[in-house]
């Protein structure tokens, strides 16, 4: 073969690649904390362009958020199961990429945006509270990405939510940007060791969001600080991280061991 006719193997290689990255109809798309606010936006995005959908929830606190962004992505014409599942327990990751399985054959896409705030001075934060943020904030994070590891498709994705707050300079969420904070190193390692079989592993790190999960530690002074600190005004819009992160897990395949801020310029590094 010349040399002219390899490039154009390559080529060729490369744009079935890329076209196949970019339709994610009739993929298998996991999200842990699928149920409601930015997992339930990519749930209903995801949907609405032809993927077959596992969506998780944690528990029944959760239910009818669950049952509603199932309707909604069924409604869409989008083959799509829940799964409720305490994910700090590393069996219940595993069931629930078994479930995945047992319902679709495999998982293409698998996407964590499961978190918990803390907001408090280091000297009062209990031995319990820490333990509580490490198991929601890191360890869900590591075996998630571990289990998707295992057992997503050639040419697979994993993104997983972590924080702007990985750049800032406060005091306060000690615990939260803390167990946040591995979830960097764990996207780096995973994406040197998956990579061979041409899986991406990506994290997005957005500012503070317009969503319960934000305004649940603030007071209302700290709303209106949050909302000045940005270059461009605001808190951050789910509707502004959703596409990024569909982007990562598609078009953008090329960029791995990444964790992009994307905050209005809340934070930069």
């Amino acid at each position: 073969m010349s040399h002219r006719q390899l490039l154009n193997t390559v080529d060729s290689d490369q744009k079935k690649k890329i076209m196949e990255n970019k339709n994610v109809k009739g993929k298998v798309i996991l999200i842990a904390g699928g149920a409601k606010n930015l997992g339930g936006l990519l749930s209903r995005d995801f949907a609405a362009k032809g993927a077959k959908l596992v969506i998780h929830y944690n528990s029944e606190s959760t239910r009818k958020d669950a049952e509603q962004t199932l309707a909604d992505v069924r409604a869409l014409g989008a083959e799509a199961i829940v799964v409720q599942g305490d994910l700090t327990l590393r069996s219940n990751i595993i069931a629930l990429f078994d479930r995945a399985t047992e319902k679709f054959g495999g998982v293409d896409i698998a996407i964590n945006t499961v978190g918990k705030v803390l907001k408090k001075p280091f000297v009062d934060t209990t031995e319990e509270e820490y333990d509580s943020m490490s198991e929601i904030n890191s360890k869900v994070a590591y075996f998630f990405i571990q289990e998707a590891g295992r057992r997503l498709r050639e040419n697979g994705k994993i993104c997983t939510v972590v924080t702007s707050l990985l750049a800032a300079y406060t005091g306060l969420y000690s615990t939260y940007a803390g167990m946040k904070a591995p979830v960097e190193h764990f996207t780096r390692a995973a994406s040197k060791e998956f990579g061979a079989r041409g899986i991406s592993v990506t994290a997005v790190a957005p500012g503070p969001m317009d969503t319960p999960f934000f305004y649940g530690q603030e007071s209302e002074d700290a709303v209106i600080y949050h909302k000045s600190a940005s270059a461009l005004g605001g808190l951050t819009d789910i509707r502004d991280i959703a596409p990024l992160i569909e982007f990562l897990v598609t078009e953008g395949w090329w960029i791995t061991g990444q964790t992009i801020f994307a905050n209005g310029g809340y934070t930069t590094r």
